[in-house]
């Protein structure tokens, strides 16, 4: 018990921060469909680079709320030019959890199982926003197969609804706009592998400050884009930096660095 007064402290930090925490203006909100947009008719135009070839190993993309597989086409597309096994998550259209997290999250993980059935090489899990937390957490339950665990605008760190999208917080709440201690506990406690997490300040949808660990340890690592939140698929700063984690080799990280 030597350490509560330590727990305490680090509690109320916590408490203070995430007060602080507002979601986006409505201004951005507004502008997500024009800023998207853009950032698509930018990532047409973008020349492509000279990239090495990955090594093949599996890539598992999960959709955000209300979104298919169509969403994430973009993205893993471009994992598949960059020479990996990229697909999406196969089950239609995300409408969030269903039921018991806990069993909802079990079946996912042996759906995810069978995707990855007659691969050798361990899966990077990709998740946008609500899938993200999808990854992280099905990351937890696969952990000796899984290679890493890439979040893209992926609201992990709240205690209330830090978003504009107040339906999806309230999925995972059970209605409410506060969420449950332990299971806030749980959603941003980080997977025991390589986790990287990319957010947007600009981000018209979820808090960014949601978006980052409240630890920072060797197996985790953030990477701060410019862009939307309906973007992220395309952005190209997002399909820089995926690139980039895809490509790690074993051992200590390399930091992320944008080509000027």
């Amino acid at each position: 018990m030597a350490d509560t007064p330590q727990r305490a402290a680090v509690g109320l930090t916590r408490c203070v921060a995430l007060a602080a925490v507002q979601r986006p203006s409505l201004a951005l909100l507004g502008a997500e469909p024009f800023r998207a947009a853009l950032e698509f008719a930018f990532n047409m135009l973008e020349r492509p680079t000279n990239t090495p070839p990955g090594d093949g190993h599996p890539v598992v993309i999960f959709p955000g709320l209300g979104a298919d597989g169509r969403s994430v086409a973009t993205l893993r597309d471009h994992c598949r030019a960059l020479g990996y096994d990229a697909f999406d998550w196969g089950q239609g259209f995300n409408t969030g959890p269903q039921g018991d997290l806990d069993v909802w999250l079990d079946t996912l993980k042996s759906q995810v199982v069978g995707l990855l059935a007659g691969h050798r090489q361990p899966a990077t899990l990709i998740g946008w926003s609500l899938g993200g937390l999808y990854a992280r957490e099905v990351g937890k339950l696969m952990a000796p197969q899984v290679r890493q665990v890439i979040t893209i605008a992926t609201p992990f760190n709240a205690d209330a609804d830090h978003t504009n999208a107040g339906w999806l917080f309230r999925l995972l709440s059970g209605g409410s706009t506060v969420i449950a201690p332990a299971l806030s506990k749980r959603l941003r406690t980080p997977p025991p592998l390589r986790t990287t997490s990319i957010f947007s300040k600009s981000d018209g949808v979820v808090a960014w400050q949601t978006c980052r660990h409240d630890k920072r340890s060797a197996l985790v690592h953030e990477i701060e884009v410019g862009g939307s939140h309906i973007g992220m698929g395309w952005n190209r700063d997002v399909l820089a930096a995926v690139t980039d984690r895809l490509a790690q080799p074993a051992g200590p990280w390399r930091s992320f660095a944008r080509e000027p």
